[in-house]
């Protein structure tokens, strides 16, 4: 990949729904380590609450991840060595599951509620949208406003 595609502070990294491996969120954890081993990690940050759940799920230590990911290899490179070396091993239709749950995921209390709603309200895209219903959609909002884009 071109060194422009690490650059965090021009385009999002990948959307949470992307899969590799079946599972959601690590192209875009992928993304993020490797915009911060460049410096271009804008406002991105590898390892964080969302990356900890393919991490915890796994049983893959965030730093030991980081350190295959910073070597150069490629997504289907970094998922082998993922699977090779998790402590928690996972069969496909784990990792289906996981996946489709986070998929699907939406605040349940009134804490995660009250944060979507004023998440929705703070951005003019945001407010005049009923779609907007769970964590993935948040985080693409986001992503596409933040870079310019309109609703």
């Amino acid at each position: 990949m071109a060194h422009d595609l690490y650059d965090l502070t021009q385009h999002p990294p990948r959307s949470p729904r992307v899969r590799l491996g079946g599972l959601v969120i690590l192209p875009r954890m992928i993304d993020k380590a490797r915009a911060t081993k460049a410096g271009k990690n804008g406002e991105y940050t590898y390892g964080c609450s969302l990356d900890r759940n393919v991490l915890d799920f796994l049983g893959i230590e965030a730093d030991e991840l980081k350190a295959q990911i910073d070597k150069g290899l490629g997504d289907g490179e970094i998922l082998a060595w993922m699977m090779g070396n998790a402590k928690k091993p996972r069969q496909a239709y784990e990792i289906a599951a996981f996946s489709a749950y986070h998929e699907q995921r939406a605040p349940g209390g009134p804490s995660g509620r009250g944060k979507l709603t004023d998440y929705q309200s703070s951005t003019p895209a945001g407010a005049k949208r009923e779609d907007i219903v769970t964590w993935f959609d948040v985080l693409d909002l986001d992503d596409h406003q933040s870079f310019g884009g309109k609703v």
